[in-house]
């Protein structure tokens, strides 16, 4: 199927859509970050401090090593409450984040039903995701995966990460459609820089409605 032209513009058709999980298909990551960490006393800032301490001293960013499977949940989360407790002066606990986590995420009802929805419409959908390998089993109970979303694709499990082009490849290859005729969601600049690079049309989410409105007039074009 060629694309249509219009003036010098060749406008190609979209074939597939691929969305991030975390704040795309679910409520704010940072309010769940943030309703995690306040009852234990650290603030987001401190986060941030402890997980650049730890990426200065080892030579790499911890969180980046957790979500491409070469750090365990366990591993991560010890070395992180070892550097707070020496920032902050006392013993932090993260004993159970993930679990705590997951109550203060909740799913995106209308963006899950508008996926399933482009499914029906007859779209390839995606889900290529940033994640813990731990976490598997939580967030896909989240939301109907197998029901909506032709592939899935988790950073824990594949080795490479968003932004790295590897992760959009797998993703790609898995679904058999060209960049070009692929539409990329995700609440992350340079997540949507990072396939903007490979090819496909990006939508950087806001908000529900904003992303619907973008992927309808993406899908007119």
């Amino acid at each position: 199927m060629k694309g249509e032209q219009f003036g010098a513009r060749t406008v190609t058709p979209i074939e597939a859509i691929i969305s991030d999980f975390g704040g795309v298909l679910t409520s704010s990551l940072t309010d769940s970050f943030v309703g995690v960490l306040e009852a234990s006393g650290i603030s987001l800032e401190d986060l941030g401090q402890a997980m650049a301490a730890i990426a200065e001293r080892e030579g790499t960013n911890p969180l980046f090593e957790l979500e491409t499977g070469r750090m365990s949940e366990s591993t991560f989360m010890g070395r992180l409450s070892d550097e707070l407790s020496a920032q902050l002066g006392n013993r932090a606990r993260l004993d159970g984040f993930g679990e705590r986590y997951f109550r203060h995420l909740q799913p995106n009802e209308r963006l899950i039903d508008y996926m399933r929805q482009l499914r029906e419409r007859g779209y390839k959908l995606a889900i290529c995701t940033n994640n813990v390998r731990e976490w598997e089993a939580r967030w896909r109970a989240m939301l109907p995966v197998d029901e909506i979303f032709d592939v899935v694709v988790d950073s824990a499990f594949v080795g490479s990460r968003k932004p790295e082009p590897r992760i959009y490849q797998i993703t790609l290859e898995q679904l058999g459609v060209a960049p070009d005729r692929t539409l990329f969601i995700d609440d992350v600049d340079a997540n949507c820089e990072g396939a903007r690079a490979l090819g496909m049309q990006t939508i950087r989410f806001r908000s529900t409605d904003q992303a619907i409105a973008d992927v309808e007039a993406a899908l007119r074009a």
